[in-house]
């Protein structure tokens, strides 16, 4: 064996065990979701001032609107919800954007942005209750740490295939540009393997996540949960007209996933229609 040839494995096979000691230890077990999240390079109080940070990026960027219409209906619903989930409304930041796109979203840190075009199709304040109780639980599941962590993971990955391909071409000589070329172009379809085999399904998960978590939450508080899918029925008929990849390529699912994945969540509360 030559010398350099076993120094480059003891290095990769070194990066490989740290990987995945890390991965071990980030692992925990979350009862409500039945099932393990990965958990690394990420802490809650950095997430959490991260999120703060964008938060105040956003508040700086986007017009907070102070319309009755639709603060009243936030400052009514998000705390009845936030107490169904066990958490104090005190230590929680929402606020209506004035947007006229069909979005919501919540970050580390414990805040929550609802933009008026969303709620513009909403009738009443079970069906945007659907919404909160959905941002409330990508938070409460740190859903926000774990993509983080699977980013992370997937990144070390293709460094060490990186460097395991270029070390191949290096062991060659004679191999020249076409190994080195041959090398990036594996590297770029490992990328998209990622993407596709990795980030965007657990994304997918989450978001399904979410919608449980948020017609549970419902529930607690005292709302049809049932208006979710009524929520969503209107969401589907008034985003009809845009376009969207297909579900496999999509951060999302698609609405007809989400909507008979609430209506088993619904069913088990009982509150199936």
């Amino acid at each position: 064996m030559h010398p350099k040839a076993g120094g480059r494995r003891s290095v990769k096979a070194a990066a490989l065990a740290a990987a995945l000691s890390l991965g071990v230890a980030g692992c925990a077990y979350n009862e409500e979701l039945g099932r393990n999240q990965l958990m690394f390079g990420v802490g809650e109080d950095s997430m959490a001032e991260a999120g703060s940070a964008a938060w105040q990026d956003i508040k700086e960027q986007q017009t907070i609107s102070r319309d009755s219409r639709y603060t009243e209906r936030l400052n009514r619903v998000a705390p009845r919800l936030l107490r169904a989930s066990g958490e104090d409304p005190a230590e929680w930041e929402y606020l209506v954007f004035e947007d006229p796109t069909l979005n919501a979203f919540a970050l580390p840190g414990k805040k929550i942005g609802i933009h008026t075009g969303i709620m513009d199709i909403m009738q009443n304040d079970a069906q945007l209750a659907a919404v909160v109780g959905h941002e409330i639980a990508h938070v409460e599941y740190n859903h926000a740490g774990e993509r983080s962590s699977q980013n992370l993971l997937a990144q070390l990955g293709l460094v060490g295939t990186s460097i395991a391909l270029g070390s191949r071409c290096g062991d060659n000589p004679r191999a020249g540009t076409d190994c080195s070329q041959n090398a990036q172009q594996l590297a770029q379809v490992l990328g998209v393997g990622a993407m596709y085999g990795l980030i965007l399904p657990y994304s997918r998960k989450h978001e399904l996540e979410a919608d449980a978590g948020g017609v549970r939450y419902m529930a607690r508080a005292g709302y049809d949960a049932s208006e979710a899918l009524e929520f969503w029925t209107r969401m589907a008929q008034a985003s009809a007209n845009q376009e969207r990849p297909a579900e496999f390529a999509s951060t999302h699912p698609a609405t007809e996933t989400r909507i008979e994945n609430l209506r088993r969540e619904i069913a088990q509360l009982g509150q199936g229609t």
